[in-house]
């Protein structure tokens, strides 16, 4: 009976003008003939360790259970960092030591980090400018084929996480956050959850038999235990500022406002994000990562 063939996931930095990719995904292909690749993203930008543990933070948990995911965007390829094979519960994680999975950590707690260092399972005479070919890749082709994590090196007791940025209350009152990731679209996606935004709406004016939050054009709606119907719109709605600009209400869909308008919603990751219907919000706002974002309960 065939074996059933893992999935090798890649993202990168790396980009589609040069072969890069096409060459690790020959090398896995040359070990693994029947390993399933998949692209998650090779568009990251270069050297950008944030956007990349966001984009897999974002993206791994939608694959089956088993998934090797390799990850390089490793500005410090040659240098003494680390490469780690983290096996979490339901996957495993090949990467440079470099916080790429910062994001990940708090949902997928690592079951063994390990330093890999076992040249067996790399190409002959690595080199040290392209370890994704050298190293990353045949290390996940011979994981795929059923090598044990621990079999590429030795255990670690500790990986490089850095400090993802929280939302905070400001003595204003006001939930203070910034913008984590811009996609190609130009969406500033905040490092706000809807978690954080509940919470500002509990603490603010939504009473605590409240059960969920429907959002809908025009203001917040809420549902009271017991109840098949919506109650009253609420007094006051939410006031969203990005450097000089001030966006008022939180929208479901971005075809809640006319094209070329901009609207404040919770994008497919769960974090709110500022956009443009069929427009940049970048450009509209005049801003980049690291900005901040303001939210407040303004009166109508």
């Amino acid at each position: 009976m065939m074996r059933r063939p893992h999935i090798i996931t890649l993202l990168t930095d790396f980009g589609n003008q040069d072969a890069y990719v096409g060459i690790m995904k020959g090398v896995i292909a040359s070990i693994n003939p029947h390993a399933s690749i998949v692209d998650i993203c090779h568009n990251i930008p270069s050297y950008d360790i944030m956007s990349g543990a966001y984009l897999l933070a974002t993206s791994y948990k939608y694959f089956p259970k088993g998934t090797i995911h390799v990850a390089v965007v490793d500005p410090g390829v040659g240098s003494k960092r680390d490469i780690i094979c983290v096996n979490t519960r339901n996957y495993l994680f090949l990467m440079p030591d470099n916080g790429l999975l910062s994001f990940i950590v708090p949902e997928e707690k690592p079951k063994n980090i390990i330093r890999v260092a076992n040249t067996k399972y790399f190409l002959p005479s690595p080199g040290t400018t392209f370890h994704g070919r050298d190293i990353f890749a045949p290390a996940a082709a011979y994981l795929s084929l059923g090598v044990k994590p621990l079999q590429l090196g030795t255990r670690a007791n500790s990986l490089e996480i850095f400090d993802i940025p929280q939302p905070v209350y400001n003595k204003k009152g006001q939930l203070e956050g910034q913008i984590i990731y811009i996609d190609r679209f130009g969406n500033l996606i905040t490092n706000i959850t809807r978690e954080y935004l509940e919470q500002h709406f509990h603490n603010s004016i939504i009473p605590r038999n409240s059960l969920h939050f429907p959002f809908k054009k025009g203001g917040l709606r809420r549902i009271y235990k017991g109840e098949d119907k919506e109650g009253p719109l609420l007094c006051k709605t939410m006031e969203t500022t990005v450097g000089k600009k001030k966006i008022t209400g939180l929208s479901k869909t971005y075809a809640d406002v006319q094209p070329g308008e901009p609207l404040v919603l919770f994008g497919s990751a769960g974090f709110l994000e500022v956009s443009v219907n069929q427009g940049n919000a970048r450009q509209c706002f005049k801003v980049d990562r690291d900005n901040k974002v303001m939210v407040e309960m303004g009166s109508y």
